[in-house]
């Protein structure tokens, strides 16, 4: 259908219209989307800006009653760790990174003045080391302000661990898996497969270890060592907070349970890595005894699904396709990449 056409049906159409009387109804609907969709776009652009629109958008998370409190405004917040800890988001997910998110929690529970105290309740193997170390220093500055307690619910191992050490209090079952102290990072060599099939890589490198890792050949004694140093070097430093902040000595650590082992929270309270063993409504009331509010509520921060988010949805399926991941088992989800560092126990790593 060419141009002439369309515009004469649009005409026409119109012509139709006035002369029904519905004309004026139509384009009162028209200029009511119109408005509608200037209105969003306006809050969406206001929320990544400055001034009025940027301070109504500040509360991140709405808060849901967990426990009723009484004589008391004061709240407990409870934030939730959940899975692999990463700067990435899931496939599903609209929103910001898993370490943007907590950020944002702790500084809402930071600044809310009737939070008395916080709960951080995980359940997660650990993740990259970046985005856990950032999260620990983060959960730092709030602990600096307010008491937080630490529940770890199935698994709290590795990075999780790593980050729980920035709290008041640490908490889990006797069946949680938690510890797992200790640093990783792998990559696949395919070099044999290569040969099988033909197949040959050819590299142009700058320096010696622009390839590393390289799965087409096999590592290098210098790349070995290299790469156990850095292993190394990122291990002392989670070693040392676990000493510095459990108020034990770092040798002793390094020569046992420091090893990379997955501990039961029944062994990792008798090696003093966790304060208390209980459940989650014993973490509350550690909570209100700790922030001295002993009728507080007890609320949980979800995040607020509002219009950017729902305009984010439609942005995001320009991008990719949806799909489901209907994979199961430790790994689930957990697509490690080559060469980046994790520290997470080796079931999940493999």
């Amino acid at each position: 259908m060419s141009y002439l056409e369309k515009f004469g049906g649009i005409r026409h159409a119109l012509f139709l219209m006035k002369k029904s009387g519905c004309l004026p109804l139509f384009l009162l609907i028209a200029l009511g989307l119109c408005l509608f969709v200037i209105l969003i776009l306006v809050i969406a652009l206001g929320s990544k800006g400055s001034g009025p629109a940027k301070a109504m958008a500040e509360k991140k998370f709405a808060e849901t009653t967990l426990v009723q409190g009484h004589d008391s405004s004061d709240k407990i917040a409870v934030i939730r760790l959940d899975g692999l800890i990463s700067y990435k988001h899931g496939v599903s997910s609209t929103g910001d990174s898993m370490v943007d998110d907590l950020k944002d929690a702790f500084q809402q529970a930071a600044n809310d003045p009737k939070v008395r105290a916080v709960v951080i309740s995980v359940d997660s193997p650990g993740g990259e080391v970046t985005a856990g170390d950032t999260i620990y220093h983060a959960l730092g500055k709030l602990s600096a302000k307010k008491p937080v307690v630490i529940f770890m619910n199935s698994i709290g191992t590795s990075a999780a661990y790593y980050i729980a050490c920035a709290g008041s209090w640490i908490m889990c079952s006797d069946t949680t898996f938690t510890g797992s102290i200790g640093v990783i990072i792998s990559t696949l060599n395919y070099k044999e497969l290569f040969g099988k099939i033909g197949l040959q890589s050819v590299i142009f490198k700058s320096g010696q270890f622009k390839d590393a890792l390289n799965g087409a050949r096999a590592l290098t004694e210098e790349e070995k060592s290299y790469f156990q140093e850095l292993v190394m070097q990122t291990y002392e430093r989670f070693l040392n907070i676990v000493a510095s902040s459990r108020h034990l000595d770092a040798a002793t650590l390094r020569k046992g349970i420091a090893d990379g082992r997955v501990l039961s929270g029944k062994d990792a309270y008798a090696a003093k890595l966790v304060d208390q063993l209980g459940y989650i409504e014993e973490a509350y009331e550690k909570a209100r005894i700790l922030g001295n509010v002993p009728g507080a509520e007890i609320v949980r921060y979800e995040k607020k699904r509002g219009l950017v988010h729902f305009l984010r949805i439609f942005e995001d399926s320009e991008k990719s396709d949806i799909h489901l991941d209907l994979n199961v088992g430790p790994s689930a989800g957990m697509k490690l990449e080559s060469g980046r560092l994790y520290l997470l126990p080796s079931f999940y790593a493999f």
